[in-house]
C-alpha cells in the first residue's frame, strides 16, 4: 500500500518524524509515475499534481473513508487538488460540493472538472461565512484541508458548529490542520500543536477516530502530511 496505516490516538502527541514518513514511503510498493521528494520534504515536480489527481488522490481519500455514492463537502477547496479525486471516488452515484470564496480558484476547478469529464461536483461560491444554504444532515463526510489555520478560534469553533449541522449522524469529518507546530506553524496555528487542534475539535462534539499520514497535497506541490478523522456524536 503506498500509504501509512492508522495511528492510534496515544500516538497523536508525538510529532511527525517528517525523515522516518520518507523512509517508509520510499519502502512501500511503487506506484504508477510515482512523485520523488527532491527538495526537503516538498515536492517540485511538474506532473506531481496531475499524479495526485488522478491516481495518489483516489487512493489516499479512499484510505481515510470516502466510498462511492458519498456526499461530500470540501470547505475551502482552491482550485480542487482534493475535490477532484474526491469526485472519481464518490462516483457517478454521489456528489462533491466544492466551496471557496475565491472566484478565480473556482473557476480553475471547473475548468479541471470540464477536461476530467466530472459531472458530480457542484461549486459554492461563499464571502467567507461559516454557514452554508445546506440542509441539515444532508452531508456524508465534511473535508477541512489546510484551512483552519487562516482562522481565529472563534471562527474554527462557528466552522465546527456548521460541520457538526450538516454532518449525518456518524458523518465524518476529516481534517488536514497543515501549520501546527508540528509542521511549519503560522499564522492562527503559530502555537498550536496538532494535539491542541484534536481538542478543540472533540470539544465540538466530534469523536476522534484515526490519523492518518502519507504523501499529500498542500497548496500546489506534495508533503508528508497527516489527516485527522473524527466522527460526529449526538450530543
Amino acid at each position: 500500500m503506498p500509504y501509512d496505516t492508522a495511528v492510534t490516538e496515544s500516538q497523536i502527541k508525538t510529532p511527525v518524524n517528517v525523515e522516518k514518513l520518507k523512509y517508509r514511503l520510499s519502502m512501500k510498493r511503487a506506484t504508477p509515475n510515482p512523485p520523488q521528494l527532491v527538495e526537503g520534504n516538498v515536492t517540485i515536480a511538474n506532473n506531481q499534481l496531475e499524479w495526485w489527481e488522478r491516481d495518489g488522490g483516489v487512493k489516499f481519500l479512499k484510505k481515510i473513508g470516502l466510498r462511492y455514492g458519498q456526499r461530500v463537502l470540501d470547505f475551502g477547496c482552491r482550485v480542487g487538488h482534493y475535490t477532484i479525486p474526491a469526485a472519481k471516488v464518490v462516483g457517478d452515484k454521489g456528489i462533491v460540493l466544492a466551496v471557496d470564496k475565491e472566484m478565480q480558484a473556482l473557476n480553475e476547478l471547473e475548468q479541471k472538472a470540464t477536461a476530467n469529464d466530472l459531472k458530480n461536483i457542484k461549486i459554492l461560491k461563499t464571502s467567507g461565512q461559516t454557514t452554508l444554504d445546506l440542509e441539515r444532515e444532508s452531508i456524508e463526510v465534511l473535508l477541512l484541508y489546510d484551512v483552519l489555520h487562516y482562522f481565529e478560534k472563534s471562527y474554527r469553533k462557528k466552522l465546527y458548529k456548521e460541520a457538526f449541522r450538516l454532518l449525518k449522524q456518524d458523518g465524518l469529518l476529516s481534517v488536514y490542520p497543515k501549520h501546527t507546530l508540528e509542521d511549519w506553524p503560522i499564522q492562527e496555528f503559530a502555537s498550536l500543536s496538532l494535539s491542541d487542534v484534536k481538542h478543540e475539535i472533540e470539544a465540538s462534539n466530534f469523536i476522534f477516530e484515526h490519523r492518518f499520514c502519507g504523501l499529500i497535497s498542500h497548496d500546489d506541490g506534495l508533503n508528508q502530511g497527516c489527516v485527522l478523522n473524527f466522527r460526529k456524536c449526538e450530543k
